[in-house]
């Protein structure tokens, strides 16, 4: 028995408008990868692959910038240096003090170049592929943010001022405490995660989607007639990959920037 021709169709290469065949949409398949090999009984797609090369980038890059480091700085140690004290000064110290948010640089630096470059790789010839699209990974990052958290809010204001920071206690507030406390964990504890790495994951998720529209459809159209709105569709492409070139820092930004308001008000004395 043949196959079902729209189910053929739906992810045949070759296929042009006027052909006969239907348009090869991208869907949930263009986000599931098959094992590429297997390291010690892990089998590595795609997506694992792309992660583990980013942090090897990073760390490969900022090791080329500061293992010898010269007090006239070269090209490759002045942009490590300016990436550097972008984050530390514009969104630590911002956030946090000078005082309070030394401590936390080094973190809050290789979450925003390691988000970064596992966002980069969606541009990147014969990667084309966002790492954090794939939701364990923005899961994973945020996991850390909130553990950290959490931990530091306790080990600040011990058990019982923890869980008021926690809560949002305020007997100010008068009958409406027990509604307002109930709202605020859901918020912090439940609520608080999920948005974290959903941000990340959602946008990077359906900018990879778009990219993968106008490109398959710049292909597609290109037969007879349709060349023309080929042409338009491969401008598209250009330009959304340049948006997301933007898009793809400007989410590593928020991650870090949201992590830096969460260690905030854990460290704070209000919550």
């Amino acid at each position: 028995m043949s196959a079902d021709p729209t189910t053929v169709l739906a992810f045949e290469t070759d296929c042009h408008i006027f052909d006969g065949c239907g348009f090869p949409a991208p869907g949930l398949h263009s986000f599931v990868f098959e094992p590429m090999f297997t390291v010690g009984g892990i089998e590595i797609n795609k997506p694992m692959l792309l992660a583990v090369l980013s942090t090897v980038v990073v760390v490969g890059f900022f090791w080329a910038a500061f293992n010898k480091p010269k007090v006239v700085p070269g090209k490759l140690q002045m942009v490590a240096e300016a990436g550097y004290d972008f984050i530390r000064t514009g969104v630590v110290y911002e956030t946090l003090g000078k005082r309070e948010g030394k401590k936390y640089v080094p973190l809050m630096v290789s979450l925003f170049f390691f988000i970064w470059i596992m966002n980069i790789w969606a541009i990147i010839p014969f990667a084309q592929f966002p790492v954090v699209s794939v939701i364990g990974f923005p899961v994973a990052l945020a996991a850390i943010v909130y553990i950290l958290w959490v931990s530091l809010t306790f080990k600040r204001h011990g058990f019982v001022g923890g869980w008021k920071n926690i809560s949002g206690y305020d007997p100010s507030i008068g009958p409406a405490l027990p509604f307002v406390m109930l709202i605020e964990i859901m918020s912090n504890l439940l609520i608080r995660p999920f948005t974290h790495a959903v941000r990340l994951f959602a946008n990077m998720f359906a900018g990879h989607v778009l990219l993968l529209i106008f490109t398959i459809a710049s292909w597609y159209l290109l037969n007879g007639i349709g060349i023309a709105y080929a042409g338009v569709s491969f401008v598209m492409t250009i330009l959304m990959t340049a948006f997301e070139l933007f898009i793809q820092a400007l989410q590593a930004y928020v991650f870090v920037l949201l992590a830096c308001n969460y260690i905030q008000g854990a460290l704070a004395e209000n919550h």
